[in-house]
C-alpha cells in the first residue's frame, strides 16, 4: 500500500513538473511575440508607415513598391565612374575631378586690402577688386571641375539612385594614371605633389597655371534607410519626409541608430522560441508518463507546434496575417504529426 502512494505521489509530481512546464514554454512564447507585435506596431506609429529591414540580404519583391526599407551592406560598384576626357577611373561610387588655377585673390582685414597668388578652384572676377590694376586674372578655366557617377552601385540587391550616391560619406585622394592621360594633356600636363599640372616649374607656379586632381568616395559598409522603388532605392516622395528624403550613415547601423527615437527591436526573439518549444516538448512527455504515448518524442514535438503554433497563430491574427499564416501552418504540421504517432501506436497495440 505504501509502495503505490509513493509511486502515485512520485507520478504526480512529475505530471505537476510537466504542467508547470508547459505552462513556462506557453508564457515565455506569448511574451516574445508579444514583444515583437508592440515593436513592429510602435515602428509603424513611429515612421508613419511600415519600415521593411532588410539589411544586408533584402531582394526587390513585388508588393514593395514605395515602402521605407533599410538596407546595409558594403556597396559594390558594378559600372565604374571614368573620366573620359583625362582617362582616369576608379573602382568608386562616385570620381571628382578638382580644377584649380593659380590667381589673384583679395584678402580683406577691415578696410585694408591685400593680394596673394594662390589656388583657387574658380573664377575670380579681379574687376571687383579695391586696386584691380595688376591683378588681372585670366578668366574662365579651359578645364572645368566635374563628377562621374558609377553606371551602377548596389547596396545589397538594390541599385542606389544618384541622389543616394551623392551624399555617401568620405573622400579619398586618387593619383592620376599618366600611362591613361590623352597625348595632348600628357603633352601639357606634369605629374605634381599627387596632382596634374601646367606649371614649368612645379614647386613656383605663375599666374593662370591649372593644377588638376581627382578624389573618390571611398567603399565603405553603409546603411541606407530610403524608398524602395522597383529594384532601386530613392529618396522618400512622401510631403512629411524629412529632406532629402533619405538617410545615410557609415556602418551596419539599427533602425534606432537610423531614426532617432525609434522603439529598440526585442532581441533573441529566435532563441526564446526555442527554448518555449523545447519547455512545452520536455512537459508533454512528462504529461504521458504511464499514458500509451510515454517516450515518444515526436509525439512531444508535434503537441509543442500544435499549442504554441495555434497561441502564436492567434496573437498575430489581427497584426499580420502571414505571419498568422505561417504559425497555422506550424500547427497544421504538429497536427500531422501528432496524429501520425498516435496511429503508429495504436497499430502497434
Amino acid at each position: 500500500m505504501k509502495a503505490a502512494l509513493r509511486w502515485l505521489q512520485r507520478l504526480t509530481l512529475v505530471r505537476v513538473v510537466g504542467a508547470l512546464l508547459v505552462l513556462a514554454g506557453l508564457g515565455i512564447s506569448a511574451t516574445a511575440e508579444r514583444s515583437l507585435i508592440d515593436y513592429r506596431q510602435a515602428l509603424a506609429q513611429h515612421t508613419a508607415s511600415s519600415v521593411l529591414d532588410l539589411g544586408a540580404g533584402g531582394r526587390p519583391q513585388a508588393g514593395q513598391y514605395g515602402a521605407t526599407t533599410r538596407v546595409a551592406g558594403m556597396p559594390k560598384v558594378v559600372e565604374a565612374p571614368r573620366d573620359e576626357a583625362f582617362g582616369q577611373r576608379a573602382d568608386s561610387p562616385v570620381l571628382v575631378r578638382h580644377v584649380e588655377m593659380f590667381q589673384w585673390r583679395e584678402i580683406r582685414v577691415g578696410s585694408l586690402a591685400s593680394y596673394e597668388l594662390d589656388w583657387v578652384d574658380h573664377p575670380v572676377n579681379a574687376s571687383a577688386f579695391d586696386q584691380p590694376r595688376g591683378h588681372a586674372n585670366p578668366g574662365a578655366f579651359p578645364v572645368e571641375g566635374k563628377q562621374f557617377d558609377a553606371g551602377q552601385v548596389l547596396l545589397g540587391n538594390f541599385v542606389l539612385s544618384s541622389a543616394i550616391l551623392h551624399a555617401l560619406p568620405g573622400s579619398n585622394a586618387l593619383a592620376p594614371d599618366m600611362k591613361s592621360l590623352p597625348a595632348n594633356f600628357a603633352a601639357t600636363f606634369q605629374l605634381y605633389d599627387g596632382a596634374l599640372v601646367t606649371s614649368a616649374r612645379p614647386g613656383s607656379p605663375r599666374l593662370g597655371d591649372l593644377r588638376v586632381s581627382w578624389s573618390t568616395v571611398p567603399l565603405q559598409e553603409i546603411t541606407v534607410l530610403a524608398r524602395i522603388d522597383g529594384d532601386a532605392l530613392v529618396p522618400s516622395a512622401r510631403p512629411d519626409a524629412p529632406s532629402p528624403g533619405f538617410e545615410v550613415q557609415v556602418g551596419d547601423r539599427s533602425l534606432v541608430d537610423v531614426i532617432p527615437g525609434t522603439p529598440e527591436e526585442p532581441g533573441m526573439i529566435g532563441a526564446w522560441r526555442m527554448l518555449a518549444f523545447v519547455l512545452v516538448a520536455l512537459g508533454v512527455l512528462l504529461l504521458s508518463q504511464r499514458q500509451r504515448m510515454q517516450h515518444d518524442v515526436l509525439f512531444a514535438l508535434g503537441t509543442a507546434a500544435i499549442t504554441i503554433g495555434a497561441i502564436t497563430c492567434v496573437l498575430w491574427l489581427a497584426v499580420s496575417i502571414g505571419q498568422s499564416a505561417a504559425w497555422l501552418l506550424l500547427c497544421a504540421a504538429g497536427v500531422a504529426l501528432a496524429s501520425w504517432r498516435v496511429h503508429c501506436r495504436s497499430e502497434g497495440d
